[in-house]
């Protein structure tokens, strides 16, 4: 068995299980927001039990529409909070942050765990060696009431790293690297598991990215392992770090990635830095490199939206928030942002939006026809700075370029 059948046998209490079996896993967390939270309330109660199976291990945060830009929003929440102090669960609201960022902060993320979220990109936590699976609402109330989830044993796609990545590739390159390899639907009800020497050089946040956007190729799945190959999976692709260029994922797919430097010169209107993809304080490290020598372009709204309050008040210790915001950039609340399309910073037809977000279909982040091209925090950054897409490493900063 490789190591994603061995960590479902144990959650399932068996010794074996193989590809297309059904089996009933015990989880160890149940996570859900503000938008999917609701619906997988009002399924809860039609379950008619009186308790969740453990207040430890259900959670649920206030992060899409943070501050609530609806009324409905609004609604949302109360019956988020009502639902929490009802069943003694944790809330995080008040703008702690968007849901995978907060879990991997605040609870102890361990290879092996089951992690059930109501949400897409719930496979973040594939980073930590996590099973993480993003379910619907029927599914998650169903989680809350019992502590398991059916579901059917998965094949396995190996991505073997080798080498390093070059000075300004990041784990936002090597995963859109991966989905224009594999397509938005190429590893639909499978798992991808990331292995090799390669995985050595690279962070948790790299990780985290790269987890993130597994959904982006339909993986159920996607999860980092040890440096060894994966037994018994039923396919290998190497990926050697050092052939991975800078890119860009242009309108409207997360697949349609072409080399940065390809694209540069395409003038911009709004550049996004954040979400659960790219809010994290390394990524923020990286803008504030170039912001602290170059002033975001008069014709930019730049927006910084940090994906926890953890990481908002270490910028604002290190004084990055005020190199941000005298270069031009504006500081959100944390939280997802404009990034789900409900507020802070839609676009619309006649806007060009460069993002470290997850997704770039038409009508993600706004209008249907504005044009939005995913990136990483560098890239981001210096074309903010230009007002067009630029590769990163184009701008001079102290010490070199």
């Amino acid at each position: 068995m490789n190591f994603i059948e061995k960590y479902l046998a144990a959650a399932a209490g068996l010794e074996r299980v193989a590809v297309g079996q059904e089996i009933r896993c015990k989880v160890d967390l149940v996570a859900a927001h503000d938008v999917t939270g609701p619906m997988a309330i009002q399924q809860f109660a039609h379950i008619g039990i009186d308790h969740v199976f453990d207040p430890a291990k259900v959670v649920m945060v206030i992060d899409h529409i943070f501050p609530a830009a609806t009324v409905q929003a609004r609604t949302m929440y109360w019956i988020i909070k009502d639902f929490a102090q009802q069943y003694n669960i944790t809330l995080y609201d008040q703008g702690q942050g968007v849901t995978h960022q907060v879990l991997a902060e605040n609870h102890r993320l361990q290879p092996g765990q089951i992690l059930v979220g109501a949400d897409s990109h719930t496979c973040t936590a594939g980073a930590y060696g996590v099973i993480a699976l993003p379910v619907g609402s029927t599914e998650l109330a169903a989680a809350m009431a019992t502590g398991s989830i059916d579901l059917e044993v998965p094949e396995v796609v190996e991505v073997y790293m080798t080498g390093q990545p070059g000075r300004h590739v990041c784990g936002k390159d090597i995963v859109l690297t991966l989905i224009k390899k594999f397509g938005v639907a190429g590893l639909t009800d499978k798992a991808v598991v990331f292995t090799g020497p390669g995985i050595a050089a690279l962070s948790m946040d790299d990780r985290m990215t790269i987890c993130n956007m597994g959904i982006e190729m339909g993986a159920m799945i996607a999860c980092f392992g040890q440096e060894t190959p994966a037994d018994g999976v039923a396919e290998t692709i190497e990926l050697p770090l050092e052939q991975v260029a800078t890119v860009v994922a242009c309108p409207h797919s997360p697949a349609n990635v072409r080399p940065a430097s390809e694209v540069a010169g395409t003038t911009v209107t709004q550049v996004v830095v954040g979400s659960c993809t790219n809010g994290r304080l390394s990524d923020m490290e990286k803008v504030v490199e170039i912001l602290r020598h170059h002033n975001v372009h008069p014709s930019v709204t730049m927006l910084i939206v940090p994906a926890s309050k953890k990481i908002l008040a270490a910028m604002e210790q290190a004084g990055w928030c005020k190199i941000l915001r005298e270069a031009g950039a504006v500081v959100t609340n944390p939280g997802c942002g404009p990034c789900f399309g409900a507020h802070q910073g839609l676009g619309t037809e006649r806007d060009v939006i460069v993002s470290t977000t997850n997704r770039n279909f038409p009508g993600r982040m706004g209008h249907g026809k504005a044009q939005i091209y995913l990136a990483s925090p560098a890239t981001a950054a210096e074309t903010a700075v230009c007002g067009k897409i630029t590769a990163p490493g184009t701008l001079p900063v102290e010490g070199g370029v």
